[in-house]
């Protein structure tokens, strides 16, 4: 059984920076994509950014990229989300999600997380 857990998720200003942090359990982590997803109210759950199982390849939204960027730390089973420069826009529940396979790809993935409430204020 893999379990997700995120952390960091806070209330903000606009144009404050924030690091939401992930930690994969229960299996080799190094084996997983890891994606970051984000659901605000009202609306569906959109993509936001992934990194391979060795971070060799990443991936953003259009939304996210040039302010976000994901990382990973094997030795810790962590994956990292940096959030620069937000937006009252980026307020919205965020999930992390592992594929141990090539779903990730199609935005695709076996395993989630509850979530962490990231609020920004105008």
């Amino acid at each position: 059984q893999v379990h997700l857990a995120e952390s960091g998720g806070v209330s903000v200003q606009a144009g404050d920076s924030l690091r939401l942090s992930c930690v994969v359990s229960g299996r080799t982590f190094a084996s997983y994509a890891v994606g970051w997803f984000r659901q605000a109210p009202g609306k569906e759950r959109e993509f936001v950014a992934a990194i391979s199982w060795r971070g060799a390849r990443t991936d953003y939204s259009d939304a996210v990229k040039g302010r976000f960027t994901i990382s990973r730390d094997n030795d810790k089973n962590t994956v990292y989300l940096q959030m620069n420069s937000l937006k009252p826009e980026d307020t919205a529940v965020y999930f992390c999600a592992a594929d141990e396979g090539a779903k990730w790809l199609n935005y695709q993935y076996d395993y989630w997380g509850q979530g962490t409430q990231v609020t920004v204020s105008s």
